[in-house]
């Protein structure tokens, strides 16, 4: 299926094949419709939402996050909370029907281990929205391999470097589902990650590599964070910017480093942060939030009685929305970057002298 939504408070279209996945945004249009080239800065409604149906990690006390060198930001060891209800992502899909065009599922562990997974996934294309998510692939089955191909557009694989990771991408993979795998590159793993990319060494058939830059939230620690000045971030920019056999994705937050180091991405195929401006995340306790990463609740709002739309135009979201619009003013590539993450700005890939981050005057 095909559709276009019209955002006539911004002055855009968009466009997005439920079958592809294929997202089209055009510039703000002018009185005559015609695309004027400058990208808006934000939609009325989130296009993507990162919904967490997981309120506890059933694998948390097998320490795998911890086993694999990764920090589980939303602290999947520590905190238990019961998972997302049938009936509260229902009501969140049913607002988000042709508003919305992608839910990415996930929260305090495996979205595939949610009690009602299927439901779930059915309930987002009944309200024609295509389900996505990551997961460690410890308990991924083919049972649960042949409902991903059936609702999702794409899963990710986190790599945990240990047996079941290849098993989980293998399965996937015979079972025809779109497959990418989620790589947290921190000082812990950049060796790794530039050793790979120069021999191409992931499994065979996937169908991306996409980079999540590590952040100092839950579990993270400030020692992984990468810093801007050292070789091995430049070395491995410039192993993104060769060819490969796959796909290569970059989160957000990589996108400082890219504009900086990298020689040969389109500046088009960029995007920066989009919390609060095209997408944002709802905690299985229906909190809203611009970006999963604000594990202190800084910009928390708290859904029923109050609706996504409401949550989206709330103050807090313009708190959020007014570091990125207002930080690095003096800087060239502002609209590109907007700052970098307005959460934790020890991880952006900058020293410009021009770099200036913002903060509201407090009364």
């Amino acid at each position: 299926m095909k559709y276009r939504v019209i955002d006539r408070k911004y002055r855009f279209m968009s466009f997005f094949d439920t079958e592809t996945g294929a997202y089209l945004r055009t510039g703000i249009l002018d009185e005559n419709g015609r695309d004027t080239g400058v990208d808006p800065f934000m939609g009325s409604f989130p296009n993507l939402i990162d919904v967490g149906v997981m309120g506890h990690c059933i694998h948390g006390k097998t320490g795998l996050c911890a086993k694999a060198g990764i920090g589980c930001y939303q602290s999947g060891l520590t905190i238990e909370k019961p998972n997302m209800s049938v009936d509260d992502f229902r009501w969140i899909a049913e607002q988000c029907r042709h508003k919305s065009n992608q839910f990415a599922l996930g929260g305090r562990g495996d979205p595939d281990q949610h009690e009602h997974f299927e439901e779930l996934l059915q309930i987002c294309r009944e309200n024609d929205i295509v389900p996505n998510f990551t997961t460690s692939g410890y308990g991924m089955t083919r049972e649960i391999a042949r409902i991903c191909k059936k609702y999702c557009g794409a899963v990710a694989v986190s790599w945990y470097r240990s047996e079941y990771t290849t098993n989980a991408i293998q399965m996937l993979l015979d079972a025809g589902v779109k497959t990418n795998i989620h790589y947290v590159l921190g000082n812990n793993t950049i060796d790794e990650a530039i050793q790979r990319l120069h021999s191409d060494d992931f499994p065979k058939g996937i169908n991306a590599i996409v980079f999540l830059l590590h952040k100092p939230a839950g579990q993270g620690t400030q020692q992984n964070v990468l810093s801007v000045n050292d070789p091995k971030v430049a070395a491995f920019f410039a192993e993104v910017d060769n060819t490969h056999p796959y796909k290569i994705g970059l989160d957000s937050c990589n996108v400082p480093g890219a504009i900086r180091f990298c020689k040969h991405i389109l500046p088009q195929s960029l995007d920066t942060c989009e919390g609060a401006r095209f997408s944002c995340y709802i905690d299985s306790d229906m909190t809203l939030l611009p970006c999963s990463f604000d594990q202190k609740r800084q910009y928390a709002v708290q859904l029923r009685p109050m609706t996504i739309e409401e949550g989206w135009q709330s103050e807090p979201f313009e708190h959020f929305r007014a570091r990125l619009q207002k930080s690095c003013p003096g800087c060239p590539h502002q609209d590109l970057c907007k700052g970098g993450c307005p959460l934790l700005p020890e991880i952006v890939f900058c020293d410009k002298p021009e770099r200036t981050v913002y903060e509201e005057e407090k009364a």
